[in-house]
């Protein structure tokens, strides 16, 4: 049992690059305003934590780096110069609302090691005791599955899992996903509520998005590591303004996934 978590319901929301963007090539302030308005109107009944991507798309707006062959290690490069200014566009966004963020970076191989775990869950929990916002993503510098496999879609399950959160919310570019039948007829009807992740897996049209690494199919390993630890999750279309109040309030279409992997049926709007 985690200890130290308070009676608020415990939200992982993990930010994409096409998010934080608004599918642009430069951060959105408003994206980052809007997200921390909600915040504010939720604080009383939720607490949050954020996975952020964003650090490399910070970067291209400033430098233009040489490759030399090598574009992982570019990439890499890239990421240590946005991510201080991903961190301070949250801070003084975020510190006009009243909030208070911190950074936490973290590797894959943190995830495998007890006491490494246990620092995260203890480190996070007094943050969130002190009314700090956790923003985390990869430590990019040392480790390279963000850039190649996923824009953090696995980071924000496994930190779902360890941080025992209520519900994790993926914010992408789209209401949710939607049935392979309605993207190949461009209707796109977005599947609701689902339980067993191998009938979403079978209704997810490949793709990539232009900032980000990750396609559904990463986010729905997400959900996959999520519904593991008996943790909802909801795939919802953050370009939207209030997408998290507006999903609360089941005023938008998104797809919710189950945290009980029990029947193979979907529901579809």
């Amino acid at each position: 049992m985690v200890m130290g978590k308070s009676d608020k319901k415990r939200v992982v929301l993990k930010i994409g690059s096409n998010t934080l963007t608004k599918e642009t090539d430069q951060i959105s302030r408003g994206k980052i305003e809007d997200i921390g308005r909600q915040i504010v109107a939720l604080q009383d009944s939720y607490e949050f934590v954020i996975v952020s991507s964003g650090a490399i798309a910070v970067a291209k707006q400033f430098v233009n780096l040489e490759s030399n062959g090598k574009e992982i290690n570019v990439k890499q490069a890239l990421a240590s110069i946005g991510q201080p200014h991903l961190m301070r566009i949250f801070q003084e966004s975020f510190r006009d609302l009243g909030l208070l963020t911190s950074q936490c970076l973290l590797s894959y191989s943190d995830f495998e090691r007890e006491q490494s775990k246990k620092n995260i869950v203890n480190t996070v929990n007094v943050l969130v005791a002190n009314q700090y916002i956790p923003i985390i993503n990869e430590n990019d510098t040392v480790a390279t599955d963000e850039i190649q496999f996923g824009d953090n879609d696995k980071l924000a399950g496994l930190t779902a899992a360890l941080l025992e959160a209520d519900l994790l919310v993926i914010a992408t570019n789209t209401d949710g996903i939607c049935t392979k039948e309605s993207v190949e007829n461009k209707t796109y009807q977005t599947i609701e509520k689902v339980s067993d992740i191998k009938v979403l897996e079978s209704e997810v049209v490949s793709s990539i998005s232009s900032h980000g690494t990750g396609g559904m199919k990463s986010k729905i390993q997400a959900a996959r590591i999520a519904q593991n630890s008996n943790i909802e999750t909801w795939i919802v279309n953050g370009l939207k303004d209030n997408f998290i109040i507006d999903a609360i309030q089941n005023k938008v279409p998104f797809t919710q996934i189950n945290k009980e992997n029990k029947e193979a049926k979907i529901e579809v709007r």
